[in-house]
């Protein structure tokens, strides 16, 4: 399996630089998963696809302000540091001081034992990152990588932050200046993420409840979003690829609930890829059925010929090509049938990506 047979054609106008005036009034391309029909709607009309009975499941996670812009101590020179996850098994936390994975720029100039320090509006340091180790490769830049330890004067590092990170964008939208909180769900709960689970940006409150109304069930899980959800395939095949590993929480509640809406002949619609593959993850073969977990790491690489045990119907973007995104619609139809559905919503300029428009597949 090639990874250059999930690349496609990527037109930069159409790398949504900004969201929707109304997060559902956005389009959405319905594709049956099966037939690979294809239909033009909005996404608030995805309750004409919902029946009574079905489960709706969403990635409740939020995004942590987990952009910090500091100085190296000692030279002052301008540093970056990006918060991708936190590290619990490595030293005891406390209020003030945590061990993060972190991605660092410039990564030649922070080596082991550096620290770069972040101020607040009065030019008073709120905290600091000292560079403890690279990851995986000791001694190597790995692209940034690095093991930091975050310490603060602050009572809290939560307050530090929010007193000085910055919530991450992706790098491809370029000057938004608009409402941060348009990068968050409405229905987001704790701060864990270094991106957003997109496909959840269009829903409203009064969506979520109209859809309540219909009989359709809403449940959500959590899996703390990294960067490398997002990274291309460097490899020629795609098998070779090592998936980044993310920490998930599927509650005794969903479980429950996927089991009797099963039951019930019902379907599972996952709305986003990490929903996706919380559920997935979450499924046991041993037992054949589904388990709680409780933030368990996971590192599920779902490709084409995959058996989706779980989900019936996913809501999603429209994603990076050779992405292990990409990847993961092909495998829930197949790459025919997403290959040509990309081609369609290029030609009938659909807005791209992370701010972009929705797709359906049922």
């Amino acid at each position: 399996m090639k990874t250059a047979d999930f690349d496609y054609n990527l037109p930069e106008e159409l790398i949504a630089q900004e969201p929707a005036p109304d997060r559902d009034g956005c389009r959405m391309l319905v594709m049956d998963r099966t037939t690979g029909a294809l239909e033009d709607r909005i996404f608030r009309d995805i309750k004409d696809y919902l029946r009574p009975g079905d489960l709706v499941v969403a990635n409740e996670t939020r995004v942590l302000p987990a952009r910090l812009l500091g100085a190296k101590r000692g030279s002052g020179g301008t540093a970056e540091v990006f918060l991708l996850q936190e590290v619990i098994d490595r030293e005891p936390k406390t209020n003030q001081s945590a061990m993060w994975e972190v991605l660092v720029k410039p990564g030649r100039r922070l080596k082991t034992g550096a620290v770069v320090d972040f101020c607040d509006a009065a030019g008073q340091v709120a905290l600091s990152a000292e560079i403890i180790d690279f990851i995986n490769r000791e001694g190597e830049d790995n692209k940034g990588q690095r093991l930091a330890r975050l310490t603060t004067p602050l009572p809290s590092l939560d307050e530090a932050l929010h007193t000085i990170g910055k919530t991450p964008l992706p790098p491809y939208i370029k000057n938004y200046a608009g409402d941060m909180e348009m990068y968050q769900t409405v229905y987001s709960k704790r701060e864990g993420s270094a991106a957003a689970p997109t496909a959840g940006l269009h829903f409203t409150p009064e969506l979520i409840e109209e859809i309540k109304a219909m009989g359709v069930s809403w449940m959500t899980v959590e899996l703390e979003v990294g960067l490398g959800t997002f990274r291309i395939v460097d490899e020629e095949n795609a098998e070779d690829h090592q998936i980044h590993t993310e920490f998930y929480t599927v509650s005794e509640a969903v479980v429950e609930a996927i089991e009797k809406t099963k039951a019930a002949g019902g379907r599972v619609i996952a709305v986003g890829t990490t929903s996706v593959r919380s559920l997935e993850s979450a499924w046991s073969k041993e037992e054949g059925r589904l388990l709680p977990r409780d933030r368990e790491a996971t590192s599920l690489y779902i490709l084409p010929g995959y058996h989706f045990n779980v989900v019936d119907c996913m809501v999603t973007n429209f994603h990076v090509p050779k992405s292990t995104l990409m990847m993961l619609v092909s495998a829930f139809s197949s790459r025919e049938n997403i290959m040509v559905a990309y081609q369609h919503a290029i030609d009938e300029r659909y807005r791209l990506l992370s701010f972009g428009d929705a797709m359906f597949m049922h």
